[in-house]
């Protein structure tokens, strides 16, 4: 749920979700499709139990092809609300967590520590480093997934810095975690090792991609390149970029899990691989001399057609409404 300004962005935003969906999922060896809803809107004005009953009797009318899960702007109770109508929703059954700990369903702490994960290869491979101690860290978005994201570095070693939209969000981290605070203006630009976007995307673009300071950009938002030639982009500045889809399946894993009654150590060992993953598209990239975003598709696109080939049967479609 975002407050976007017109019908044509949201649907603009919408369709690249989408899209990033099917690849995340192919890319993360799920046997399932690709799909995203928004919900236009202010989620801290204009959300309501109406509003999201209404999704949900959207959502049954649609018969299982589109399966619902938390997302930005949404919560785990909001996809309840969404469940008096509807038995597509997923990610809100209590359960134990993939962490070991009692859940409410929320996919949140995977995606953060799949990011985590992923955020470790990135620096393995550009700095040749396990030791995250002293790694100076950049996050915008201090919410669900950027919090717990800070949380898991902070116990690493590392030093932050934080932004958030929501003033309360930031003095939490520098409250619990010790982090610096930065400026909106500033968070991306920092002298630091690492940027990690985990608000909205679009936030690598010719503007920014001249400016910023870190090697390398490793965060849980969608859709971090504002367009697709700004990924060959940070390859020409010598900017190491784990793409978003493959860093951030860790929520649709959690939530595929949990629909297939799987043990906590089965999630947290499929979540796991998002760093083999990672080091894969890296090191092709180096080898072909392509950009990490477009090896990351075409690894997508293999996995997709080898999932989707033999008994013909459309993969479950499964998403998260933001």
């Amino acid at each position: 749920m975002f407050p976007y300004a017109s019908d044509e962005e949201a649907l603009r935003d919408v369709l690249r979700l989408s899209r990033g969906m099917t690849y995340k999922s192919a890319l993360a060896n799920l046997d399932l499709g690709g799909g995203k809803s928004v919900i236009i809107g202010d989620p801290r004005k204009q959300k309501s139990d109406a509003l999201l009953e209404a999704m949900g009797r959207h959502l049954e009318g649609l018969g299982g092809q589109y399966i619902a899960a938390e997302d930005s702007g949404t919560s785990v109770p909001d996809l309840k609300v969404m469940g008096r109508h509807t038995q597509h929703v997923a990610g809100i059954a209590s359960r134990i967590g993939f962490d070991g700990n009692p859940s409410n369903g929320d996919p949140s702490p995977a995606t953060a520590y799949g990011t985590f994960i992923g955020l470790k290869a990135a620096v393995k491979h550009k700095l040749g480093q396990d030791n995250l101690s002293g790694l100076k860290v950049a996050i915008q978005g201090i919410g669900n997934v950027g919090f717990r994201l800070a949380k898991h570095l902070k116990e690493a070693g590392a030093d932050l810095w934080v932004y958030d939209i929501h003033a309360e969000n930031m003095q939490r981290a520098i409250d619990e975690l010790g982090a610096k605070p930065a400026s909106a203006e500033d968070i991306l630009f920092l002298p630091v090792d690492v940027v990690a976007p985990c608000a909205m995307g679009a936030v690598l673009n010719d503007r920014s991609i001249p400016e910023l300071k870190a090697g390398i950009v490793a965060g849980a938002a969608n859709n971090l390149l504002d367009r697709p030639e700004h990924d060959a982009m940070l390859r020409q500045h010598n900017i190491l970029y784990a793409p978003d889809f493959a860093i951030n399946a860790g929520g649709i894993i959690d939530v595929f899990y949990e629909r297939k009654g799987a043990s906590p150590d089965q999630v947290r060992a499929h979540v796991d691989t998002i760093g083999d993953t990672l080091t894969e598209i890296f090191n092709r990239s180096d080898r072909t001399g392509l950009p990490t975003g477009e090896i990351a598709n075409e690894l997508a696109e293999e996995r997709f057609r080898k999932h989707t080939a033999g008994a013909g049967l459309a993969p479950e479609r499964l998403a998260c409404a933001g």
